[in-house]
């Protein structure tokens, strides 16, 4: 069984300090994205400006804090038997919170036309992807602490993406065959947007699969 804590070193110590550090940056931010559609959707055009402004500082400071954490990886050679593993868990987590941002950032850039009937389905499939996300985050936390625990963590993380496909589905269904008054053009543009908030679940699958592999090598 191989443990982390059978680097017992303060410089281990202080690397997962940073690393989870580096895990609450990634939570903020699809917190930030999840707050930033709810209030595009509403017209909280100032609150939503906030959200851009604190998902573009919470996006960099992930990206610093993951430079810092692969320069201690290597500069101390920690962790060597895990290395190669810990730096794809982090690639993954960063691209969770660089998905987010470019989705919040979509709709800023591209201002969609989103008919009010819309509102509560695409915030649900937000949450749904969001919870996705909530629920990876201390799977990856637990590879770091209590490895054993990590199996019975990610299967909600499944669960939860299932149900992004779904209502995502639902939603390119219901404008499509139900919203007749609008163009194909503005169709293809809310369905595009559908699929924009469903891929931050997709982002938080291929963590719990690396995870999920990461966790087996850590307890054999």
């Amino acid at each position: 069984h191989r443990d982390l804590h059978s680097f017992p070193t303060r410089r281990s110590s202080d690397l997962i300090n940073t690393i989870e550090s580096f895990f609450n940056k990634v939570d903020e931010g699809v917190l930030v994205f999840k707050e930033g559609v709810s209030n595009y959707l509403h017209g909280n055009q100032e609150a939503f400006n906030n959200n851009i402004a604190n998902m573009a500082k919470l996006e960099a400071d992930a990206d610093d804090l993951r430079r810092d954490i692969e320069n201690k990886l290597y500069t101390h050679s920690l962790m060597p038997e895990v290395r190669g593993d810990i730096l794809r868990l982090l690639e993954e987590m960063d691209n969770i919170i660089d998905t987010a941002k470019k989705n919040l950032f979509q709709f800023d850039v591209e201002v969609p036309n989103i008919p009010a009937e819309l509102n509560q389905d695409l915030i649900l499939l937000t949450d749904i992807c969001v919870s996705s996300v909530s629920t990876v985050i201390p799977a990856a936390r637990a590879y770091f602490r209590t490895p054993d625990s990590v199996k019975d963590q990610i299967h909600r993380v499944y669960f939860y993406e299932k149900e992004a496909d779904k209502l995502a589905d639902a939603i390119k269904r219901k404008v499509f065959r139900q919203m007749t008054g609008l163009r194909l053009s503005e169709k293809f543009h809310l369905r595009y947007f559908a699929l924009h908030i469903e891929t931050v679940s997709d982002t938080a699958e291929k963590v719990a699969d690396l995870l999920s592999i990461m966790a087996i090598k850590r307890t054999i």
